[in-house]
């Protein structure tokens, strides 16, 4: 295949090194081009899974990244106040000696006093480990800040999710609706997916409040205000049931729509499923006219009616109440349609086109398969009607149940991995009781003992909360709490918060990787930057008493931290993508991947995972010394390969085996890593035809599965379109159950924990004077950036050093705004001042700007003049990581409270004019530009320093 390519340059270089893109999460396949040792050019790897050769504007700059005068080269140890950017270079061994002591005493008094939170982490399953075997409860990455709503309402429902979870099938759907999706996101992926919708002339709807990128690119653009999803996608499943366009068969088959829920209002049992004795839920049948466990051979389940139990408890399908749930008239297009921000018509529309194409447009696929009741079937039947969603439905304190409802009208038409539907990628479909339980109970840690089992995971009732006997949270975030039952992913926007207030304890060293906590990976920047600051008056100590922190580059985070350990840029580095943590999986592949150094550090530096191993090793953790007191492993790649999290199973699935020749589960292979890198730095294991549709309920993919060590046993999933785990909170709620909630927390638990999916208010929009705060604000990543490092990349500068306030044109005619003007923006919190631009391309009650583009003054390398520290601006200094206070006395989080999601989009704002200005407001003192001179001119070849 490559001899017949068509070179598209001529040569740049003398030798290519292939690996793994690490400029976003899409981890696409790269070739890095290099000349006399240096990196000369970066392309796509025309082989790799998941990219096929495209590579976006922040892959190619990958080399600016590398070269970025931004990089730290050594360790350094704060000589001055917190904030100044005043440090003194040191040794490694200095370094790591200082961070072993501290994090030592920590693990022999109380290992809950460290706080270990990363950021934009991609080996999480290692950071996990190592926190585990440290003993604290207090591990989450940024998942509570970006998107848990999405995964935790997908597994919760179907066992997977959007994103690193499934995708669309491309070469099939007919319709693809999107919502709430910004350009950072899976970008070359989603780009070549709707590429071939346009050549295959598919419709493209897209629901989103503003009209960018993807979206631009839609047949139908439907820009909703911002926390109304929920409504409209409620409105379409009232529709659909309307139009009787829904997929009985697939529903009996594959959810628990037939499942018998109990009616005994003021009893323990109320809202649950009827089991019996052996704990299989109930169904009835409706030849025998008898009830039977769901799965009885032969058995047709009802999916309506209600019918009495042998013990006269009254029961009826989940369906049931599904249906008059929904058909009720408050979920009717005109119901809702003035709130959504769209005409009823529209919402009408799109629910007859859905329901037309996927069942007047079925496909079949022939391929014989058998399900997992033993039913054999000739063909793959799929209805062609895919949906993608992210951060613009998660990042709200509805989120969640809004993901739920976009899940269950998946179900609804039957969509959900069929032929042209969402299709899962391994290793998901996983049932919600084949995740772990959360860990971080007072009897689950001790002084140098590793924690009993995973922080994270599913709890399946209140019984598996993390509190204490009195019911206060035992971690630091207060994730299992009360106050966010069901936080699969921390919240790592509480941490600094939390800590600072000593609520529910204070912390003694806050420990954090790649999360610019002092910036825009924090909700209430200015605050937080005062609590990172802040003294105890007693003591004139810090109340976070030591800060250690890694990063590659001088963030605005590093000028708090007491100890940088400097972390290598993603080209020098050994890195594993790996199915232990996020998946690069294909719906028709298993896939992953590694990093490797293409080109050594010259500077002082160490890769983060390997200085965790080393730490690990000099706190003598179990799993990362022997009972000597021995390192286990050299490194990270020694890690890689080594490690093992069941027999068998280890971080990666490919090259196993004494000779290579194990996938999945094997004996570790020294010369692993040789071959993947032999192999174009990743693997790939196709799935068998007869197993790519249907996973949650085919023979063929289970097995597959088992196989491959995905889990020991088949795994089925029953979609859960109504959710027993919830309403067991909601008993707690009543006081039907024990552990009962405290009574602070029973009403919001009672309207927001429905079994059913739901739609909400979102708080902070219930909680202002919406006539004092009449718009929406939002923010979302451009395409040519992710987070903060892509504002300091030479040549993605280019394309964006500052970001307008975008304005619909509704709102400057209102208040006679122009391009070019000042505004004053403010919110319940605070104020900022900023320059607009008019756009018609959004919702007429919503402004946005793009995200992760102002920057503090000297940080990331930058000159204090330019214009990201003196235009650019963050919409974080008008978010709280509080509600607005009420009545009650208590000042809940400003986040999702199911799962802690911090809801930064649910921001509500006035407009005012301004004088005009040079720079944007809050503007900040300049932070001292690193202990490095930096060039004022970059030139390739040279050194980077004056």
């Amino acid at each position: 295949m490559s001899d017949h390519r068509v070179e598209l340059s001529r040569p740049v270089s003398d030798e290519v090194r292939k690996t793994t893109c690490y400029m976003c999460a899409c981890r696409c396949g790269i070739d890095v081009h290099l000349k006399d040792g240096k990196i000369r050019y970066i392309e796509g790897n025309r082989d790799h899974p998941v990219n096929r050769g495209v590579l976006c504007a922040k892959g190619s700059s990958g080399i600016m990244q590398h070269y970025a005068p931004a990089r730290l080269d050594s360790p350094l140890l704060r000589t001055g106040p917190r904030g100044s950017g005043e440090f003194r270079k040191i040794s490694w061994d200095e370094a790591l000696t200082l961070a072993t002591g501290w994090l030592g005493e920590v693990r022999d008094r109380d290992p809950k006093k460290l706080a270990f939170f990363t950021g934009r982490d991609q080996s999480q399953s290692l950071t996990s480990f190592w926190a585990q075997q440290f003993g604290t409860p207090n591990y989450a990455a940024h998942g509570g800040f970006c998107s848990v709503n999405m995964a935790a309402a997908g597994i919760m429902t179907i066992g997977g999710a959007f994103w690193e979870f499934g995708a669309p099938d491309w070469e099939r759907t007919k319709l693809f609706v999107m919502f709430g999706v910004a350009e950072d996101h899976d970008s070359n992926p989603l780009k070549m997916g709707i590429s071939k919708l346009k050549k295959r002339g598919a419709r493209f709807v897209s629901v989103n409040p503003v009209r960018t990128g993807y979206s631009a690119l839609a047949d139908n653009w439907i820009g909703v205000r911002p926390g109304t999803d929920g409504l409209l996608i409620l409105a379409l499943v009232h529709e659909l049931l309307k139009a009787r366009r829904i997929d009985v068969d697939y529903l009996v088959r594959y959810s628990n729509a037939p499942w018998l829920v109990i009616d005994a209002p003021g009893t323990a049992d109320h809202g649950l499923f009827a089991r019996d004795a052996e704990g299989k839920p109930l169904v009835f049948e409706t030849v025998t006219e008898r009830v039977v466990p769901a799965g009885t051979k032969g058995a047709r389940p009802s999916l309506s009616g209600r019918t009495p139990l042998p013990d006269g408890r009254a029961v009826a399908p989940s369906f049931q109440l599904l249906a008059e749930e929904y058909l009720d008239s408050r979920h009717a297009p005109e119901a809702v349609a003035d709130r959504v921000g769209i005409d009823a018509a529209t919402i009408r529309g799109l629910a007859e086109e859905i329901g037309r194409v996927a069942f007047d447009e079925a496909i079949e696929i022939e391929q014989p398969w058998t399900d997992v009741y033993g039913e054999r079937h000739q063909t793959f039947v799929g209805r062609p009607v895919s949906f993608h969603a992210m951060r613009g439905i998660s990042a709200h304190s509805n989120g969640f149940q809004t993901a739920r409802a976009l899940h269950m009208l998946q179900v609804l038409i039957g969509a959900i991995d069929c032929p042209g539907g969402f299709r899962f990628e391994p290793p998901y479909p996983k049932p919600l009781h084949a995740h772990p339980r959360p860990h971080g109970k007072s009897e689950h840690f001790g002084s140098n003992q590793p924690l009993a089992g995973p922080h994270l995971g599913f709890p399946l009732g209140p019984e598996d909360l993390l509190v204490d006997a009195e019911g206060k949270p035992t971690r630091i975030d207060k994730a299992f709490s009360w106050d966010a039952p069901i936080s699969a992913h921390g919240l790592m926007h509480m941490v600094i918060a939390n800590a600072h207030a000593g609520d529910p304890y204070p912390v003694d060293v806050l420990f954090l990787y790649m999360a610019n906590m002092a910036w825009n990976s924090s909700m209430n920047t200015a605050g937080v930057i005062r609590m990172l600051e802040d003294k105890d008056e007693a003591t004139g100590e810090y109340r976070i008493p030591k800060i250690i922190y890694s990063d590659a580059y001088s963030s605005e985070m590093v000028a708090y931290a007491d100890l940088v350990l400097p972390d290598t840029t993603y080209l020098e580095r050994h890195d594993c993508i790996s199915l232990l943590d996020r998946p690069i999986s294909e719906p028709d592949s298993v896939n992953d991947a590694i990093r490797w150094p293409v080109v050594e550090p010259d500077r002082d530096v160490r890769a983060f995972q390997s200085v965790l191993i080393d730490l690990g090793a000099r706190l003598r953790l179990p799993g990362f010394s022997d009972s000597r007191g021995q390192p286990l492993y050299a490194d990270y790649a020694d890690y890689i390969v080594r490690h093992e999290r069941r027999p068998g199973i280890g971080p990666l699935a490919g090259f196993r085996g004494l000779e290579a020749d194990r996938t999945g589960r094997g004996a570790a292979n020294p010369d692993q890593l040789n071959r993947y890198i032999e192999n174009g730095s990743f693997f790939s294991a196709h799935i068998p035809p007869e197993a790519q549709f249907f996973k949650h309920a085919n023979t063929a993919y289970q097995d597959f599965a088992v196989r491959m060590g995905f889990f020991d046993q088949p795994q089925p999933v029953t979609f859960q379109l109504y959710s027993e785990e919830l309403q067991k909170f909601r008993l707690s709620a009543q006081g039907l159950r024990e552990p009962a909630a405290p009574e602070a927390y029973r009403e919001r638990i009672m309207s927001a924990f429905t079994p059913l999916p739901s739609w909400y208010e979102p708080f902070e929009e219930a909680g202002v004077d919406k006539s004092a705060f009449p718009y929406h604000a939002i923010t979302q990543r451009p395409m040519a950036m992710y987070h903060s490092w892509g504002s300091m990349n030479a040549w993605l500068r280019q394309i964006h050093t500052r970001n307008p306030l975008y304005v619909p044109g509704a709102i400057c005619d209102a208040h006679g705004l122009k391009d070019g003007d000042w505004v004053w923006l403010s919110s319940h919190h605070g104020r900022i001042k900023v320059e607009i631009a008019r756009s018609e391309t959004v919702n007429r009650d919503t402004m946005w700007t793009w995200n992760a583009i102002g920057k503090r003054g000297g940080a990331w390398a930058l000159d204090p003049a330019s214009p990201e520290a003196t235009r650019g601006f963050l919409m974080n200094h008008l978010i709280h990581e509080l509600l607005p206070p009420k009545g009650d006395g208590m000042r809940w989080s400003n986040s999702d409270p199911v799962t802690g999601q911090a809801a930064w989009y649910d921001l509500r704002v006035n407009i005012e004019r301004a004088e005009p200005d040079v720079t944007s407001q809050p503007h900040f003192e300049p932070q001292k530009r690193g202990t490095r001179e930096v060039a004022d001119e970059l030139r390739y070849g040279q050194e980077w320093s004056r």
